[in-house]
């Protein structure tokens, strides 16, 4: 069915609702007609988006700190509107983030911070960590940040002095070919992340969202996976790392 003749057939379908509500309406004013509003690619679409990069990591992440329950959280430029709200509706999260937020939350402390430049009262500030879907962004000029081509490795040290040893690091991150695409984020490979973090952290857990937009978790870092970014191209790697 072409998307027209979809869209036509949607349009009729909402006239014949349209003509059915008046009739049943007849002469009755406690629900005057507003303005129209054709809502019309609705009626046969799934309930909801339950599946892509935020949607799983948000809930896996925020399953994972609820279950660890660390003595202090801080996040680093993850979704406000996602993962930042889920752990919020049962605890304290500290957020960190180089833009402004004039918005106050019950639970969420919001700070503005450059972790590419770590001040040094926030070495071993916390036993928990998140960063999902951000550090690719770290010096590309996206959010206002300076221009930096080693942005996020600066960011992933200054992380790593954060955390407490024994601590934990939820890390999330494209996973693909590596390369840039200036000036939305990077796309890393899966073993320059493991090279970056096997000299401080032990990886508890692996898993990824694919190209296809499924969660595959609690997924072997196997040799074969590993060389070919586990068929991903542009697909979302999760990492729980415990702090050497």
């Amino acid at each position: 069915m072409s998307k027209l003749f979809k869209r036509l057939h949607n349009y009729r379908l909402y006239l014949a609702d349209l003509q059915e509500l008046k009739k049943q309406k007849g002469n009755d004013n406690s629900f005057p007609f507003g303005k129209r509003k054709a809502i019309l690619n609705e009626r046969f679409e799934e309930s909801g988006i339950m599946s892509g990069h935020y949607f799983h990591q948000d809930l896996l992440v925020a399953r994972k700190v609820f279950n660890n329950n660390p003595v202090k959280h801080v996040d680093i430029g993850s979704r406000t509107d996602g993962f930042v709200a889920h752990v919020a509706s049962y605890r304290e999260i500290e957020v960190f983030d180089i833009r402004e937020q004039a918005s106050k939350v019950k639970n969420i402390i919001f700070k503005k911070a450059d972790l590419t430049q770590l001040p040094p009262h926030m070495i071993g500030y916390c036993d928990s960590v998140s960063s999902l879907h951000a550090i690719e962004h770290f010096g590309l000029g996206r959010y206002g940040d300076t221009v930096d081509y080693n942005g996020h490795l600066k960011a992933i040290e200054n992380i790593t002095k954060i955390i407490k040893p024994g601590g934990r690091f939820y890390f999330s991150t494209p996973i693909g070919p590596q390369r840039i695409e200036f000036n939305a984020h990077r796309v890393f490979s899966v073993s320059y992340l493991l090279k970056i973090f096997e000299k401080d952290f032990t990886i508890e857990n692996f898993s990824y969202v694919g190209d296809d937009g499924n969660l595959y978790e609690s997924v072997p870092l196997t040799e074969q996976g590993i060389g070919s970014n586990f068929g991903c191209t542009y697909g979302c790697g999760i990492f729980e790392l415990v702090k050497k």
